[in-house]
C-alpha cells in the first residue's frame, strides 16, 4: 500500500453535507486519484455482526439507523478507549488512491491518530452550515446524539486548515472546493 500524499479529514455537525463533499471532491479528482473513507463503515460493520443487525441498513439514513444510534455510539466509545485507532486502521485499509478524503471524522483521537501516523500530508476540513440550512435537509436536534462526543468532539481543540462553507450556495461552494483541490493537486 503506497503512502497518501493528502488526508483529508472532514468534521462537522449532522447534515452539513460532509459526505456531500467527499463526493464532489472525488468526483472532481477522479476514482483513480481519490478514495473516499469513512470511519463509521468499519464501526458499523463491526457492530451488526456483534449485535446480529443488518449492516446494509446501518448504512444508508434510514430510521433502522437511528434507532440503533445512541447505543452504536456508545459501543464504539467502549472500542476506542480500547483502542483509539481501531476503526481508523479498518478505513484505510487497502486504501491505494494518492488523495485519501475521511468523510466522518468525528473526535479528536481520530485527529490525533491520523497525524501520528501520517504526519504532514494531513489536512483538517470542517463543513459548516447554518441550523436553519441543515433543517432544511431534515435535521432534528436529537439529546445524546447532537450534543454528545460523536457530534461535539471537535468542536474546540483543532484549528482546521480548511472551513467549507455550504450553506447551498453552489457558486460560493464551487469556489471554496476549487481553492482546496488548487491546493491538493500542488501536493501530487
Amino acid at each position: 500500500m503506497a503512502a497518501p500524499r493528502a488526508v483529508l479529514l472532514l468534521s462537522g455537525k449532522r447534515k452539513s453535507g460532509k459526505d456531500f463533499v467527499a463526493e464532489e471532491l472525488r468526483g472532481r479528482l477522479g476514482p483513480d486519484v481519490c478514495t473516499v473513507l469513512r470511519l463509521s463503515g468499519p464501526l458499523k460493520e463491526q457492530y451488526a455482526k456483534e449485535h446480529g443487525l443488518d449492516f446494509q441498513r446501518l448504512l444508508d439514513a434510514s430510521a433502522y439507523k437511528e434507532t440503533f444510534r445512541q447505543d452504536m455510539i456508545r459501543w464504539g466509545e467502549e472500542k476506542r478507549r480500547a483502542d483509539p485507532g481501531f476503526f481508523c486502521r479498518a478505513a484505510v485499509e487497502g486504501a491505494a488512491q494518492p488523495v485519501w478524503v475521511v468523510s466522518d471524522t468525528r473526535r479528536l483521537s481520530d485527529v490525533e491518530w491520523f497525524r501520528d501516523v501520517y504526519g504532514d500530508v494531513v489536512q483538517t476540513v470542517r463543513v459548516v452550515a447554518t441550523e436553519e440550512t441543515r433543517k432544511r435537509r431534515n435535521w432534528v436536534f436529537v439529546a445524546g446524539v447532537d450534543d454528545a462526543e460523536s457530534e461535539c468532539g471537535l468542536d474546540q481543540g483543532v484549528t482546521f486548515d480548511w472551513v467549507i462553507t455550504n450553506d447551498g450556495d453552489e457558486l460560493s461552494l464551487d469556489q471554496q472546493l476549487e481553492t482546496l483541490l488548487q491546493a491538493l493537486r500542488s501536493c501530487l
